[in-house]
C-alpha cells in the first residue's frame, strides 16, 4: 500500500497562449493578465505614472495586457542591479512505496541536467534524437533550466539513494521582459500525476520572480488543451506567431 503527501505551493498567475497560423500543428503561448505579480521594481524617489497597455505594446515595451503597470523615470544616477534570485530545490510529492522504500520528487531550478539522462528521456516520450553536443548547447545557453527528479531511498540507511530525471523544462530569455519555453516533457510512466502542471507553474513563477512576464512557448495541437488548462488562450488580440520556411 503506497501513501502520498503532496508539498504544495502557490500557484502563478494566468499566462496566455498564441496560436500559430504555419505548417505543422504546433501553437505558440503567450502571456496574459498577471495582475498578482510585481512587474517593476519603483524607488521612493522616482516619478511614477500609471499605464494600462494593450497587448502589442505589452510586447514592444514589456507591460501587459490589462494590468496596470507604473512606469518609472530612469534615475539620475546609476542605481546598483539588484540580485537575481537563487536557483530553487524543494520536494513535490514524497511516497511511502510498498518495499517500504522512500520516494520523492524533487523541483529544481538550478540547470543540473546530465545531456545522456535528458537524452534517454526524450527516447521514452518518443522525441527524435538530436547531437549530443548542439543539445548541451541548447541546455549551457538557456536562461533557465528546470528540472524533476525522482530519488529512491530507504528510511533506514541514506545510502544507495537513486537519482533519475523524470521531467524537464527550459526557457530561454532577453533577461529583461520576454522568455520562451522549450522541451517540455514527462517521463510516461510519471504521467497523469499532475507533475508536468506543477512544472511549468514552477518554471512561470521562477521567471515571473524574476520580473520577466512577457512568456511563450510551443505547443503541438495534442497538447493545446493542457496549456489551456493552465489558462492560455489562442490568438490574443489577433496576434499570430510566425514562422520562417525556405521557399526553395
Amino acid at each position: 500500500m503506497m501513501s502520498q503527501t503532496l508539498f504544495a505551493a502557490s500557484s502563478p498567475c494566468q499566462v496566455v497562449l498564441l496560436d500559430c497560423n504555419s505548417k505543422g500543428s504546433n501553437s505558440m503561448l503567450v502571456p496574459r493578465n498577471l495582475m498578482n505579480y510585481g512587474l517593476t521594481r519603483v524607488s521612493k524617489k522616482l516619478k511614477v505614472c500609471r499605464l494600462r497597455a494593450g497587448f502589442w505594446d505589452s510586447i514592444k515595451s514589456g507591460f501587459l495586457n490589462n494590468n496596470t503597470t507604473q512606469v518609472v523615470e530612469p534615475p539620475s544616477t546609476l542605481q546598483e542591479e539588484e540580485e537575481e534570485p537563487l536557483p530553487e530545490e524543494f520536494v513535490l510529492t514524497e511516497t511511502t512505496l510498498p518495499d517500504g522504500n522512500i520516494e520523492q520528487i524533487i523541483f529544481s531550478s538550478g540547470g543540473d541536467v546530465d545531456i545522456y539522462d535528458l537524452q534517454a528521456l526524450c527516447d521514452k516520450v518518443g522525441w527524435p534524437r538530436r547531437p549530443l553536443p548542439k543539445l548541451a548547447a541548447a541546455l549551457r545557453n538557456s536562461y533557465m533550466v528546470a528540472a524533476l527528479h525522482s530519488t529512491r531511498k530507504s528510511p533506514v540507511s541514506e545510502e544507495n539513494t537513486q537519482k533519475k530525471l523524470i521531467g524537464m523544462a527550459r526557457a530561454t530569455s532577453d533577461h529583461a521582459f520576454n522568455a520562451t519555453i522549450w522541451d517540455v516533457l514527462v517521463d510516461p510512466s510519471y504521467q497523469g500525476q499532475g507533475l508536468g502542471k506543477a512544472l511549468i507553474e514552477k518554471l512561470i513563477r521562477a521567471l515571473l520572480q524574476r520580473d520577466i512576464g512577457n512568456i511563450t512557448l510551443f505547443a503541438d495541437s495534442q497538447v493545446v488543451e493542457f496549456y489551456r488548462n493552465l489558462g492560455f488562450e489562442p490568438d490574443p488580440e489577433g496576434i499570430k506567431g510566425m514562422f520562417w520556411y525556405p521557399r526553395h
